[in-house]
């Protein structure tokens, strides 16, 4: 099934090639030679024609090889939050130097790589929703009509939200606008009622099982809509989506959505669309095409691993020191919560400036089990491969740690199978990425229920993923069965009383659960908190990696957002796009 979706994909791209659709024949009837190399507007317009046009507008998904304009948001999302360093070294891909620092300009690449895509997205959105509306094809019913509109609507309202957090302003462009009148459109207006009417219609037209894997369903547009209202802080709004959601939502096999029990089988190819995955950028590998596979993430293996580790290159993506104290938790397995890793004795021991050829010791403290399906570190299994070796896996540790990322990295069970070989490296992966999964869902809905006062049904929401991670099946073991490190996790028992406090919980919890996968820039920057939290951050990562980090500064009323890319402002002229503050 992912071999046939993905292979949809590569007949999508070769029907976008024909830009804006605009064909033109001569008048006289035997001179009338349809391009080569083209699709003529009719077969565009056929049922199968708009099909493959809406499978391209899914392909966008990922950024197509974008490191900055897919939905994972490693570097936009992960990395601004504090949750990884760029890793590496100081001289590869250095662009992303300036995001890790905030030091973006107009004129970066950063911002103008992931502009361009995300519009890119939101043309093949547009380019359904034309097609549909004017297709003459009898065999394209009404039904057919309305499930494929309310699919483009959907991706409309995904690439419009990645806008919305990225830049905060941006044109809002849809299928009612010629070329010529785009490019006049001011980035003034209000987004965010545009996304709640895309992601409305699709809620109400959606189908409840979706029509195939991968594709958006009324449950993945029911989470997406109660996203866009947290966003907003509409949180009664907000609560009726989610408890719709944990109430009936439904997978593509028809089950009802749940926690898997193994938290590490999330980040496995073999359990891509499982039942806690909610809407996934789906990929396959050995189809023909390596940007089939999931290429976003094929910068972020450890370094120099050899037939030992998977890929090859490149050593990005290093989780923080920060990040890796965060699973330190005390007696009772609880959190110790923001700023504990400003103590000392709460750190966890690194073998930073130690050679893999030297002895080491693992951190023998508690620590929440999800530390170890985050992040890399020294002397405990690296997935199905061997021990994390350390030094000899990462390619500077004095500007980047000692350690190396671990979700949406490849199983040595998997290589060849569910990875591609055939291009510059052997780390192309089948593997999905999800960019809602029930997890986040049950944490979003857990904080509106705080919002709203009700403290309790937060606290047992939040259980319930403790709950899951507590399980002893699913903590790293070594060889002979024995827990790799000393895992300790409890769930929250007392009642939760104070909205301040409960809030604190859910805030980590959604650090500790979904660290890595994107969310953790913009959580902080919809709370409040970006300013206070990233400069603590900066001051504490910078101090132990002062080539990478140190002097950096988060700036208030100017970081949250990504500048307009200059050259937009170039082309449509300031009069038209209007920078954001600061920059």
């Amino acid at each position: 099934m992912k071999n046939k979706i993905s292979n949809k994909l590569l007949i999508a791209l070769n029907v976008i090639l024909i830009g804006n659709l605009i064909l033109t024949a001569c008048q006289k009837e035997f001179l009338e030679v349809a391009p080569t190399g083209q699709l003529t507007e009719e077969v565009l317009s056929s049922k199968k024609g708009i099909e493959g046009v809406l499978i391209g507008a899914y392909s966008m998904l990922g950024g197509r090889g974008n490191y900055f304009g897919g939905a994972s948001n490693w570097a936009n999302g992960s990395i601004q939050g504090g949750e990884a360093n760029k890793g590496t070294n100081a001289g590869d891909f250095n662009d992303i130097n300036f995001v890790q620092r905030f030091e973006l300009q107009p004129t970066s690449r950063v911002n103008g790589d992931r502009w361009g895509p995300i519009y890119e997205g939101i043309s093949r959105a547009n380019t359904v929703l034309k097609l549909a509306a004017a297709s003459t094809d009898p065999s394209l019913t009404d039904a057919d009509k309305t499930r494929i509109s309310a699919e483009a609507r959907f991706l409309r309202g995904h690439y419009y939200f990645e806008l919305k957090k990225s830049y905060n302003n941006a044109p809002y462009i849809d299928e009612t606008l010629t070329s010529d009148e785009a490019i006049k459109v001011p980035n003034t207006v209000d987004l965010w009622p545009k996304i709640e009417e895309d992601f409305t219609f699709a809620l109400n037209n959606l189908p409840e099982v979706p029509s195939g894997k991968g594709r958006a369903n009324k449950w993945a547009a029911a989470a997406y809509l109660g996203k866009t209202y947290l966003f907003e802080k509409k949180y009664s709004e907000a609560k009726a989506q989610f408890d719709a959601v944990i109430a009936n939502g439904k997978t593509s096999s028809g089950a009802k959505y749940e926690l898997l029990p193994r938290y590490a089988d999330i980040f496995n190819a073999v359990y891509d669309n499982n039942s806690e995955s909610i809407f996934a950028i789906q990929a396959a590998a050995n189809s023909g095409s390596t940007n089939n596979a999931n290429p976003d993430f094929v910068l972020n293996f450890p370094y120099n691993t050899g037939a030992d580790g998977p890929g090859s290159c490149c050593g990005f993506f290093q989780p923080s020191f920060e990040l890796a104290n965060s699973f330190r938790v005390d007696a009772n397995g609880l959190p110790l919560l923001d700023g504990s890793y400003k103590n000392p004795g709460n750190e966890l021991a690194t073998d930073q400036g130690i050679l893999s050829s030297e002895p080491f010791t693992p951190d023998a403290g508690p620590v929440d089990p999800r530390l170890d399906h985050s992040v890399g570190r020294r002397g405990i299994p690296y997935l199905d491969w061997k021990d994390f070796p350390g030094y000899d896996w990462i390619r500077d540790q004095a500007y980047a740690g000692p350690y190396a990322p671990k979700k949406y990295i490849y199983y040595r069970a998997n290589e060849g199978s569910l990875t591609d070989g055939s291009s510059w490296t052997r780390g192309y992966s089948s593997m999905n990425f999800t960019i809602i999964r029930f997890a986040d869902v049950l944490l979003m809905a857990a904080e509106a229920e705080i919002e709203l006062n009700n403290l309790e049904a937060a606290r047992a929401l939040t259980n319930q993923v403790r709950a899951r991670a507590a399980n002893p099946a699913s903590w790293v073991k070594r060889a002979d069965g024995s827990n790799a490190a000393n895992y300790v996790i409890g769930l929250y028992s007392s009642p939760w009383t104070d909205a301040n406090v409960a809030r604190a919980a859910v805030r980590f919890e959604r650090k500790l659960e979904l660290s890595g996968e994107g969310h953790r820039f913009y959580d902080l920057v919809r709370w409040g908190i970006a300013e206070s939290t990233m400069n603590a951050y900066l001051a504490y990562e910078g101090a132990k990696l002062p080539n990478a980090l140190g002097g950096a500064t988060f700036k208030a009323n100017k970081n949250e957002y990504y500048p307009i890319p200059q050259a937009q402002i170039d082309r449509q002229g300031a009069d038209v796009l209007r920078q954001n503050p600061g920059y």
